[in-house]
């Protein structure tokens, strides 16, 4: 049961503290530029872990098995990353924009894993999508 529900405790504890950080990037900074601390920062620490976890590891091994996925989740994590800065920027409600963000995102989730490995839509899902749609409402309503 702990393997199972460690990663997303440590996603969602990770997450809270993500949100705070992407809240408080100075107004006046260029989130590009913040972000290029932000990795840097956080290959060293992958780098750091990597060998922390891996006694007798070796990297280039493990690059040997690389695909096109790493190249383009570099390219999203910029993309998610500037979209919270910026949302937050214009005045998004720390207490909001991930809600609905990931509101929206289930919703095309259940869709993606039809469409792309073959999950089952079930009425569970299409009543949890009606929920979600519910609570946006709810949520921006003034």
């Amino acid at each position: 049961m702990f393997g199972y529900v460690w990663p997303l405790a440590l996603v969602v504890f990770s997450n809270v503290f993500y949100q705070i950080c992407a809240k408080a990037v100075p107004e006046g900074m260029n989130p590009l530029a913040s972000l290029t601390v932000t990795y840097l920062v956080g290959a060293v620490a992958s780098l750091v872990l990597y060998f922390v976890l891996n006694k007798n590891g070796n990297l280039l091994k493990e690059y040997a098995k690389i695909n096109w996925a790493p190249f383009v989740l570099g390219i999203v994590i910029v993309g998610l990353e500037v979209g919270y800065i910026y949302a937050y920027k214009a005045g998004w409600p720390v207490s909001t924009a991930q809600i609905v963000q990931a509101t929206v995102l289930a919703v095309i989730l259940i869709f993606v894993g039809y469409l792309l490995y073959k999950e089952e839509i079930t009425w569970n899902k299409i009543v949890g999508v009606i929920v979600c749609l519910a609570g946006l409402y709810l949520i921006n309503k003034k």
